[in-house]
């Protein structure tokens, strides 16, 4: 009878465990990250007798977690590519919406400012005008500070975010040394009685690194867990953390970078382009790809503006007949002496960077290093050497960079166009001092028997120009048409002569002088003797040739290599970071998807199915009133035997 008893009692037993494990699994039916428990039972060992062997009923091995290694890092690494999509179109998706927006963005301004300058080209006497010009040039230097101050902010936002996205990192880190701690200690009984719940538990954890950061796990022995990052970085190794930290870049002090916090104090930098994945990976991408080109793209657009616009404005005359000199603030590229690679003491270089070209500027910023020999200039963006060589100056991306450097480590940060939209500003607050007409004119003789003429000229530099309003050319320049020879003859201006043909050149032909710098048109058919003058324009209240040619800098091609106007130049701006915004929303949309599945075919595996449960209940409970049956059966035999033995 015991014998039948206590194989009852196994039974009972493991139909008890069985439930309560069914119903641990009902129960926890909703909780994220769970997986779901499977009671393992054998056979006990049997009991041999001269008839053989006789079973001794059943026995619980273990509670096993119904887990894959491999579906779980499936889940995991669709999880935080769709967060750093996430948090990446999140991010860019407000530089898009400044960018584009009707009314805040920059076109707007762009035509209002240009719409002035054309109205002074058509009435240059007109006061009203003149100060409409100066209205809506000051509304666009207001328009680029406020786009660059949003940049601004936002540049702001993404570096708090980087920081509170280390600190989540470390905090996980230390919960998941604390819990490899625990499933050491629960774990200690032996191989198979692993701690379910806690493993569980670490999981979670680790998923929550992984929405923060790609992070990778190897188990150890002993049941703890090793978490690695970027291309090895140890960041757990079972109860020891190495904490991440945010220090102050290398090649920017204004942007942190992040790097393992090192025992002694100190912090050793990891490349960016190694933290992938997470919020992290989200952040540094959309800063490094999309935030700083497209703030460096706008100040491209203002400082291209403000070369061009001063430059052309310079070359005319204002009311009072002195030449226009800068209209605008004049912009240079920012530079900063950056911490010694060696010594970490301020640099000590001497370097200027000027614009050589604005078509050849780009958005990339640089780091002009010196090792005591050799000169290197690298993007920021991609650590790309873009010149190597032992001598100065560099002509590269439309600058110029001259100067020295003498110490072995120093660097310079070199940003052309960073902060050209912040710095942009009126210099003219006076009417009178637009520059709206050309400082020469021409005129033809009275004595002129011919059809030839001459328009009236433009200076193309400032080259033989001069600043007194009383005589902007030192003497006049006069053309004199030599018909034997098919020739004007010039005095007070080089070339000396200007082969011109009356019958092939009559339609017009354009003529420049290169001291003083002028251009202008002969057309028509010049008797011999025929003469025109080019003086100094005494009078250019009426004039507004120079109005004009500021007017025609709007659809001047001076930016991406000569193919791009102003306005395409920000149309472009706008459309790219659009494209990668878009691109940024379909990836998040497509790694959305991934996750779907990846998880659908996990919980397929580790998740609890209620209906399976609901029949598993049913199973169990057979079981168990069975194994209550027979306990019941062995009870009335032991009592038939007590009644037989009275």
């Amino acid at each position: 009878m015991s014998g039948l008893l206590s194989i009852s009692l196994t039974g009972l037993n493991a139909a008890q465990a069985a439930l309560n494990t069914t119903s641990n699994n009902i129960a926890n039916a909703n909780v994220t990250g769970y997986n779901r428990q499977q009671v393992v039972q054998t056979t006990a060992d049997p009991l041999f007798t001269g008839a053989g062997f006789f079973g001794q009923g059943t026995e619980i091995s273990t509670v096993r977690r119904i887990y894959s290694q491999f579906l779980s890092e499936q889940v995991l690494a669709a999880d935080t590519s769709r967060v750093q999509y996430d948090t990446y179109y999140n991010q860019i998706k407000q530089v898009d919406n400044l960018l584009s927006d009707a009314t805040a963005g920059l076109s707007p301004a762009l035509e209002e400012f240009f719409r002035g300058v054309q109205q002074v080209a058509a009435d240059p006497s007109s006061v009203p005008s003149r100060q409409s010009m100066l209205s809506t040039s000051e509304a666009l230097a207001t328009r680029f500070q406020a786009m660059d101050a949003r940049f601004q902010e936002i540049r702001g936002g993404v570096e708090t975010q980087i920081g509170q996205a280390v600190n989540d990192i470390n905090t996980l880190a230390k919960q998941i040394s604390s819990l490899n701690n625990k499933i050491v200690s629960a774990q200690a009984a032996g191989p198979n009685v692993p701690a379910n719940d806690l493993l569980d538990k670490r999981d979670a954890v680790v998923a929550q690194l992984n929405q923060q950061i790609s992070a990778t796990a190897t188990t150890n022995l002993d049941g703890t867990l090793n978490v690695f990052i970027g291309s090895g970085q140890p960041l757990v190794m079972g109860s020891d953390v190495f904490k991440l930290s945010t220090t102050a870049s290398t090649t920017d002090s204004s942007r942190f970078s992040v790097g393992i916090k090192l025992l002694g104090g100190g912090v050793v930098p990891i490349p960016e382009n190694l933290l992938s994945g997470g919020v992290l990976g989200g952040l540094l991408g959309y800063r490094s790809d999309s935030l700083d080109s497209a703030q460096n793209a706008l100040g491209r657009i203002a400082l291209s503006l403000v070369t061009g616009f001063n430059a052309q404005h310079a070359l005319g005359q204002d009311l009072d007949g002195q030449m226009g000199g800068n209209y605008f603030t004049a912009l240079a590229p920012a530079q900063q002496n950056l911490p010694n690679l060696l010594t970490s003491a301020p640099s000590a270089a001497t370097i200027t960077t000027t614009v050589s070209s604005v078509a050849g500027l780009t958005t990339d910023d640089y780091v002009l290093a010196y090792d005591g020999t050799n000169y290197a200039l690298t993007r920021t963006s991609d650590s790309g050497v873009v010149y190597s060589g032992a001598t100065l100056p560099i002509n590269v991306g439309g600058l110029t960079i001259t100067g020295t450097m003498t110490t072995a480590g120093d660097r310079v940060l070199i940003q052309p166009t960073r902060n050209a939209a912040r710095d942009i500003s009126v210099t003219i607050k006076d009417t009178r001092l637009i520059a709206a007409a050309s400082p020469v004119r021409s005129s033809a003789a009275n004595t002129n028997t011919g059809t030839g003429a001459v328009t009236q000229p433009v200076a193309n530099s400032l080259t033989g120009i001069l600043a007194s309003p009383a005589a902007h050319i030192a003497t006049p320049i006069t053309l004199s048409f030599d018909s034997t020879l098919n020739q004007f003859n010039v005095t007070g201006a080089t070339p000396a002569t200007i082969a011109y043909n009356p019958t092939s050149n009559a339609v017009g032909t354009s003529i420049t002088l290169t001291n003083p710098n002028l251009n202008f048109s002969i057309s028509g058919r010049p008797a011999n003797g025929d003469t025109f003058t080019i003086t100094t324009n005494v009078d250019g209240t009426k004039d507004g040739r120079n109005a004009n040619a500021l007017y025609s800098l709007q659809s001047a091609k001076d930016l991406l290599g000569g193919t791009a106007t102003l306005g395409y130049a920000y149309s472009q701006l706008v459309s790219d970071v659009g494209s990668k915004t878009n691109e940024a929303k379909v990836n998040a949309d497509a790694q959305q998807g991934l996750l779907d599945q990846a998880t659908a075919t996990q919980q397929g595996l580790s998740g609890v199915s209620l209906d399976e449960e609901a029949a598993n209940l049913l199973r169990f409970q057979q079981i168990y009133q069975a194994s209550a049956r027979s306990i019941s059966v062995a009870n009335s035999l032991f009592e038939d035997i007590l009644a037989i033995m009275k």
